[in-house]
């Protein structure tokens, strides 16, 4: 114990006679019990490994084991081919038994102290401490990289609003000059009237992209 995680134990056999035997394995508990190998057979002079692991479960020291094991044997027929048929036709005085009973033990203090000595023997590793720089995290490099996006995007579009405006000041100064020569001129001629309708049309229109303009660029700051 503590049965908190599969517990291993081997069971060897022995076969000490001159013929094979044929050996099977039982348990009164064998929801709690895994047999590997369960059965099989021993050739003569020989033996076999047999674990018993045993399932995690909630151990209750007053509790008393009731678990038992029977190891089963027979002489193996000659010429053998189906194991199942060997135990059904088997008579009863054909077969040998060693029945064992389960013990559970938990450890002691001697052991308990064991471990702790050799835990606190064990060399801790101190992260605290770093040989070289710490590496920059990958989502800072990210973040450097929008912030030099979005600068050069603010640059690009000051850059387009001066040159709006610079042709918006024209545009302005165009109308202006266009509306004199309209009223200076007294004959009403269609190319004044053509003149006069382009230079109002012309300012409403610039208004409106240098708005858009703006408008993208504070939406695109606040997407960022």
């Amino acid at each position: 114990g503590p049965f908190t995680d599969v517990v291993t134990t081997n069971l060897k056999l022995r076969n000490p006679s001159d013929r094979k035997v044929c050996f099977k394995v039982k348990t009164t508990a064998p929801r709690r019990y895994c047999v590997r190998p369960n059965s099989g057979i021993i050739d003569p002079g020989s033996s076999v490994i047999v674990s018993v692991m045993l399932q995690p479960f909630d151990y209750d020291p007053n509790e008393k084991s009731k678990h038992k094991f029977m190891v089963q044997t027979t002489y193996a027929p000659p010429n053998i081919t189906d194991m199942e048929a060997v135990w059904k036709e088997a008579k009863p005085d054909e077969l040998m038994d060693s029945k064992l009973r389960c013990v559970f033990e938990m450890p002691n203090e001697n052991d308990k102290l064991n471990d702790i000595d050799a835990s606190k023997s064990a060399p801790v590793l101190n992260t605290s401490k770093q040989d070289g720089p710490m590496p920059k995290p990958h989502s800072v490099s990210l973040n450097d990289t929008e912030t030099r996006k979005l600068v050069e995007e603010c640059k690009r579009l000051q850059a387009e609003i001066m040159k709006l405006t610079d042709e918006n000041r024209h545009l302005r100064d165009e109308g202006l000059r266009l509306r004199k020569v309209a009223h200076s001129d007294k004959s009403g001629s269609p190319t004044a009237l053509a003149l006069r309708d382009n230079g109002s049309n012309s300012l409403p229109s610039l208004l409106v992209v240098i708005a858009a303009i703006f408008i993208g660029f504070f939406l695109g700051k606040f997407i960022l």
